[in-house]
């Protein structure tokens, strides 16, 4: 078992999809001098968030870009915020109050990456800046800040093949991966799968609808049923959220002490590392990602370039040399919560040891 939080660096290597766009057309959407006089500190961003289950969107990303969207204009600046609550109709509608708004920039985690483009489009035509954050949308996007996401799924893979040890080969798994309209989701997925396949043995494998706890739940409900409470060995799940609800499908069945993956370090999720209940989660600074995501926008929004920011290039399948930065991720187990988490702000120690918590904080030796 790992005992140190190492980071698996992305490095500045250039990232690429699928390149539909004409040369021509990734020139003129990524020169961000483009767009007339440079603006200075009094510039306005809007920043739109995919849903409201997950804990990272409220709790980390919207302050911190906030906040560091105010530090980068000495206090100038204005954040306009819309979250749509996983409805891509919603999140149409709030792209075009914000183009009427006529917003510097916008910082935008797409609910469906594909669908998106159109509004995308549409802040484009009307000289707005658009970074895709954390999700890589497709349409004329000018920057994209995000996790290696490929990398992600190694990392979870990795974790349960160290978990399941020498028993790994003659073991049957469940895959819960995230949804299908989330680009993150399907390289979550191939990473997984570059790691998994070969190695054991997958039972049965779902796409989860919305990222949803509940989904999750009936999904695992499902594989139960279909494979027998004593032939799931492990379990893949993409994100913390969704570990949830399966492992209250696998408490519900009777089956305990196999180990589950998840994602994002949520409160929920480390706790149940504590526990052994979840086996580890991706670890990811939300910090670094905002704060990259934020001066990205207000580059842009002041028609300055992004030569200082960017490491590498992505295509979206619409635009090719996109500007880009991935920020590293560490797989979180409960030999190093203090050295992630609680060192990084996310939680205190109090926190997470909270209540029933204690005595397994104890045990494991976090105090």
């Amino acid at each position: 078992m790992r005992r140190a939080a190492v980071a698996l660096a992305t490095g500045a290597m250039a990232v690429s999809l699928a390149a539909c766009g004409s040369a021509k057309e990734s020139s003129d959407n990524n020169d961000s001098s483009d767009s007339g006089a440079k603006k200075g500190d009094d510039i306005t961003v809007g920043l739109l968030l995919p849903e409201n289950q997950t804990a990272r969107y409220e709790k980390f990303d919207k302050p911190l870009i906030e906040k560091k969207v105010k530090e980068l204009t000495n206090n100038k600046g204005k954040i306009q915020y819309a979250n749509a609550k996983q409805d891509a109709s919603l999140q149409a509608q709030q792209v075009d109050t914000m183009v009427t708004n006529k917003v510097d920039a916008l910082i935008v985690d797409a609910v469906d990456f594909k669908s998106i483009a159109g509004s995308v489009k549409k802040a484009h035509d009307a000289g707005i800046k658009v970074v895709a954050f954390d999700r890589l949308a497709e349409g004329p996007i000018d920057a994209y800040t995000s996790f290696d996401n490929v990398t992600v799924g190694k990392t979870q893979g990795e974790a349960l093949l160290e978990a399941l040890g020498d028993k790994a080969k003659d073991s049957q798994i469940v895959m819960m991966n995230g949804s299908s309209t989330d680009p993150n989701a399907a390289q979550f997925k191939e990473g997984a799968h570059s790691v998994l396949d070969g190695k054991v043995k997958i039972g049965r494998e779902y796409d989860t609808k919305e990222w949803k706890a509940e989904n999750a739940n009936a999904n695992m409900d499902a594989a139960i049923s279909a494979l027998g409470k004593d032939k799931i060995d492990g379990v893949y799940s993409a994100n913390d959220g969704m570990a949830g609800g399966l492992i209250t499908a696998l408490k519900r069945a009777g089956i305990a002490d196999i180990p589950v993956t998840g994602q994002d370090a949520e409160l929920n999720g480390v706790q149940r590392i504590v526990t052994g209940e979840q086996y580890m989660s991706v670890f990811k600074s939300y910090p670094k990602e905002g704060e990259v995501a934020a001066e990205m926008a207000v580059a842009l929004a002041q028609g300055k370039s992004l030569d200082s920011i960017a490491t590498s290039k992505i295509d979206n399948g619409t635009v090719k040399d996109v500007p880009t930065v991935l920020v590293p991720v560490v797989s979180l187990t409960k030999d190093n919560i203090k050295e992630t988490v609680v060192k990084d702000g996310f939680y205190t120690v109090d926190e997470i040891c909270s209540g029933k918590y204690k005595a397994a904080c104890d045990k494991i030796g976090l105090k």
